[in-house]
């Protein structure tokens, strides 16, 4: 799903639903392709879930203002979706 809100300035919310128990990645990247953050990397059971993101890279620090994209893998199941950050 897209994450919402979309754009946003603070904080965004990445829902996704899994119909098995099932290990996942999602992760943030921006447009060069350079990851920025790894929100979840594990197995989460059958159902839906939520994965706030604060703007903050691996590091810590708040990302500037832009367009970034995520991306999950759940299985064999592959998605990626753009995001805009702004002021």
């Amino acid at each position: 799903r897209q994450n919402q809100p979309n754009p946003f300035s603070l904080t965004t919310e990445i829902r996704f639903e899994l119909p098995i128990a099932t290990p996942v990645r999602l992760e943030i990247f921006d447009l060069q392709g350079r990851r920025i953050a790894t929100l979840a990397d594990r197995s989460f059971p059958a159902g839906f879930h939520t994965a706030p993101w604060d703007r903050r890279d691996a590091t810590g620090v708040r990302v500037k203002p832009g367009i970034y994209l995520y991306r999950l893998e759940a299985g064999t199941f592959r998605d990626q979706k753009k995001m805009s950050i702004f002021p």
